[in-house]
């Protein structure tokens, strides 16, 4: 008789071997065509909405390894959510306009968009998008990301556009939308307007000059130690291009000042900053007089190198960090400069053009670039001898996020939305507070933007996105920015797209009989300007969610990378209070950025990125979702083929223990095999404690979204307590017991259970493995994981009196294996059933053991265990247990040929002479 034939043998369709690569894409192909998403749609029906906004990635290009990170996360806590027992929509969502996808177009073109209308070339940039938006579907999906594919929200939709300039008309509406002239951060590169979040700093080498500046008025009066000498006030700048356009020079009305009588003649600066003015410039001086800013207030220094008058003003804005105390004011270049220049009547002056150059009736300068001015200005501050130092400084100044190039700060005629108008800043940042901020430092970064930001210039010159629907009167120059105007407008772009405003004349885009409010005309011109992006996307709680049925507003979750907070979170926020007057999020998550392995950034130049479509094709999309959840993404995420490895080595310990427990529950029936708890053995039940603190450990890192919590607690799980622990020992029982014992039936219960409670567990980090595992479960079920809850509490199954006993076993098992393995490296056994053990301990311990004596045969897996008072001969001293003595001999008797254990007793039962009295028993 061929006694493996009796054995209970795994038995499973579930493959050894994942070739996630490969079967992958079959299980996508299987949820389309079973349209699994409207399953899970239909299965949330009646349940409490949870609503994840999916901040929309931008339509050029493929997708990279950041976007994989964030669309993994959405989709991990969203299929949490609907495991918990939520309905939990998921509408992705593509920004679609702006400027990198209007230059990728003119660049594609060449010399043949100067042959185009504005309007051919927004038709160019709409294909465009949609040949990215489909690429960039496809690369999501692949990711195992569900969700409503079929219908996505787009920006440049002919509705999305609508209700974007639907938007802007209530801004209008309340008054919040104003037309101003202003210094703004220009982009002479892309020959735009830039908002705060597209603009990022990088270190920059500046020149570093400083210039005295001749007082014009007798200070005898005021400062009788000038009597008969000529003052400088002296100023510290790292931009001389801006000093053809200075007006004032702007000094702290609370600092003292010191006049220094030097060889340059009479220098004043701040007394707190006179030291480091004397070492960085070389001269040498003492000190004359001491005073306070007010006794100049309002007198005149000469400029430099025009005709023209300087002002001195009192400015609260002047610091002591760096410089003389006394700063070159340019109205027209610099905010703080802006407000002090509006706040005194100074007029806004610009020299400079939308292409960063100097306008060509400058003296001296027309014409020339800004940048490659900067030492022409020093030249002609030379040749005028009001140089008195100059440097270099490396600081940090800032660029276009775009072009990469430095940007300048530029005076012109933009649109804003105003900070103080309504309370924006005010309510905003009360909004902020009741909002819950994961981490909680997201809470001050967006507080400190918000707090400190300028009002937010809407305005781009560029004409791929949607317009600024204001209108021009030609005989007056008035502008009509009317909210009802504007209104009438957007319905015009919900029906036929915001393609109209540069097809028709703008008497067609107006209610018949619209005349300006100021003169009366009724011809008009339109606004050509476009709006910030940032408002494109920060309207989609309104464009999206209100509009949806299966969607709501306020969203319980926003989820982005950090640099959201002066980005899309930011802009969202603005729009949102000033519209509705409350945030539009309930609570907002931030990761942080995808480096190599050493932590540094990702660079073609460098050659450390690394390709979502490399990693799926080398290991599958799983270990990539593995990945995402094993890190803390709150920090700069790692990924490396190194750390790769390591996770694909714990996917397989995971699916091994799925793939396991597949095998050994192959005949058994959770309708009619299960076996009540009260009948299990122990160890099952000691089983059953540690999956119920699986459960509530992975259950409350899902409501904590700390991803990497669960991660680590599956893994051990399943190495630890599973692979090492009760499926080792457990092998004998079910692969050798009666197949209908209830030793047996008790094991394939745990094992059901765990595997049970491990499949929905995983389900949303390990998409594909999961349907895969339950699709080869026993017993009737939902038709995928994915319409599955969690695994419901069991409370009773915890006991730690019995676990405390289990991991004194445990303990004693550990030191019986290091005895086990000296003898194998001594040649006595060779696998661990050739072994009997005898154990020697102190009374307390030997008498605990007794308790277990029958069990510990299987529990060590040796062929037979005694307990004695004391060893006889060598044997293993242990360590960790002082008193326990462990020997290790063959074991006696023949090996059976069924169950391979020793057995003094083989041969007993005549039809079966080969096999112990046990597997006899099994087979009868």
């Amino acid at each position: 008789m061929e006694y493996k034939d009796t054995l209970n043998l795994p038995q499973t369709a579930f493959p050894m071997k994942a070739n996630l690569p490969q079967r992958e894409p079959e299980l996508l192909k299987k949820w389309e065509s079973r349209e699994l998403y409207r399953m899970i749609e239909e299965a949330g029906n009646g349940r409490p909405r949870y609503i994840l906004h999916d901040g929309p990635p931008y339509a050029n290009g493929h997708i990279h390894i950041g976007h994989a990170l964030n669309k993994i996360l959405k989709d991990m806590i969203l299929k949490s959510k609907r495991m918990e027992g939520f309905d939990a929509p998921y509408v992705p969502g593509w920004d679609c306009h702006g400027l990198p996808i209007e230059l990728q177009v003119e660049k594609n073109l060449g010399a043949k968009k100067r042959e185009m209308s504005k309007l051919e070339l927004r038709r160019e940039c709409r294909s465009y998008a949609e040949k990215f938006i489909a690429i960039q579907k496809e690369e999501f999906k692949r990711l195992g990301v569900l969700g409503d594919w079929d219908a996505p929200y787009l920006t440049m939709n002919y509705e999305y556009e609508g209700l974007t300039a639907a938007e802007l008309a209530r801004f209008a509406h309340n008054g919040g939308l104003y037309r101003g002239r202003k210094p703004v951060h220009w982009c002479s590169s892309c020959v735009t307007a830039l908002a705060e979040a597209e603009v990022e700093y990088a270190d920059h080498t500046s020149p570093s000059i400083f210039v005295k500046f001749r007082i014009k008025d007798d200070l005898t009066a005021e400062l009788p130690a000038l009597a008969g000498k000529q003052a400088f006030l002296v100023i510290w700048t790292t931009t001389p291009w801006t000093i053809p356009a200075n007006l004032a020079v702007a000094m702290h009305p609370e600092f003292d000042y010191v006049a220094l009588e030097t060889s340059e003649g009479v220098m004043i600066v701040a007394e707190g900053l006179k030291d480091s003015f004397l070492k960085a410039t070389g001269l040498s001086g003492g000190v004359i007089a001491t005073f306070k800013a007010g006794l100049l207030e309002r007198k005149q220094c000469a400029h430099p190198f025009y005709d023209r008058d300087s002002v001195i003003l009192l400015g609260e804005h002047v610091t002591l960090e760096a410089g003389t105390g006394c700063v070159h004011t340019a109205p027209g270049h610099g905010q703080e400069d802006y407000q002090l220049g509006l706040a005194e009547g100074l007029e806004i002056y610009n020299p400079v053009d939308n292409h960063g150059r100097f306008i060509a009736s400058l003296p001296f300068f027309g014409g020339e670039k800004v940048f490659d001015a900067n030492p022409k200005v020093i030249e002609k501050l030379i040749e005028v001898g009001a140089l008195v130092g100059q440097g270099k400084i490396s600081h940090s100044y800032p660029h276009c996020w775009r072009c990469k190039k430095p940007i300048i700060f530029r005076a012109t005629e933009q649109w804003f939305i105003a900070m103080e108008a309504n309370d924006l800043r005010k309510k905003s940042l009360e909004a902020i507070d009741q909002v819950q901020w994961i981490p909680k430092w997201g809470r001050d970064r967006i507080y400190g933007m918000i707090e400190n930001r300028p009002d937010w210039c809407i305005s781009r010159q560029r004409i791929w996105g949607v317009p600024i629907t204001a209108f021009s009167c030609t005989d007056c120059g008035e502008y009509l920015a009317d909210g009802k105007l504007m209104d009438f407008v957007a319905e015009l772009f919900k029906q036929h797209s915001a393609d109209v405003w540069f097809d028709w004349e703008a008497s067609r885009l107006m209610p018949e009989g619209t005349v300006c409010p100021k003169c009366g005309g009724a011809s008009f011109e339109k606004e050509m300007d476009i709006l910030d992006v940032w408002f494109d996307s920060g309207v989609s709680h309104a464009a999206v969610l209100e509009p949806n049925a299966k969607l709501s507003s306020p969203a319980d979750l926003y989820l982005e990378g950090s640099d959201q907070h002066r980005g899309w979170f930011h802009s969202s926020l603005l729009e949102s209070i000033g519209t509705r007057g409350r945030a539009p999020y309930k609570s907002v998550l931030t990761h942080g950025f995808v480096v190599d392995g050493s932590g540094r950034k990702m660079s073609k130049s460098v050659g450390n990125v690394v390709a979502p479509e490399d990693v799926i094709k080398k290991y599958g999309a799983e270990v990539l979702r593995l990945w995402v959840a094993a890190q803390d993404y709150r920090d700069d995420i790692r990924i490396s083929g190194e750390i790769l490895d390591r996770l694909a080595e714990a996917y397989r310990r995971i699916r091994n223990t799925s793939r396991y427990i597949l095998g050994n529950i192959h005949d058994f029936d959770p309708a009619k095999d299960m076996v009540p708890y009260g009948q299990m053995p122990e160890l099952d039940r000691w089983a059953l404690h540690h999956l119920e603190l699986l459960k509530e450990k992975v259950r409350a890192a899902y409501d904590a979204c700390e991803f990497h919590v669960l991660y680590h607690a599956v893994n051990a799980f399943c190495t630890v307590e599973m692979s090492a622990f009760y499926l080792d020992i457990l092998k004998d029982r079910v692969y050798t017991g009666r197949s209908d014992s209830l030793s047996r039936r008790s094991g394939q219960t745990v094992m059901y259970l765990v595997l049970d409670s491990l499949v929905r567990l995983i389900a949303p980090v390990l998409s594909f493995t999961a349907d895969e595992v339950w699709a080869n479960m026993p017993g009737s079920r939902e038709e995928s994981v994915h319409l599955a809850l969690f695994p419901e509490p069991s409370p009773a199954w915890k006991d730690d009196a019995l676990v405390e006993r289990w991991e004194r076993i445990i303990k004693v098992r550990a030191e019986v294996s290091k005895a086990l393995e000296q003898a194998r490296v001594a040649k006595m056994i060779g696998l661990s059933l050739d072994a009997a053990v005898t154990l020697a301990a102190p009374p307390e311990l030997r008498s605990f053991l007794e308790e277990y004596a029958a069990s510990l045969p299987e529990i060590f897996i040796v062929s037979k265990v005694t307990l004695a008072e004391r060893l006889e001969g060598e044997g293993y001293r242990s360590d960790a247990l002082p008193g326990l003595e462990i020997g290790v001999a063959a074991a006696p008797g023949a090996k059976c040929e069924r169950c391979w254990h020793y057995s003094e007793e083989l041969g007993s039962h005549a039809e079966h002479p080969a096999i112990c009295p046990a597997c006899t028993e099994a087979v009868a």
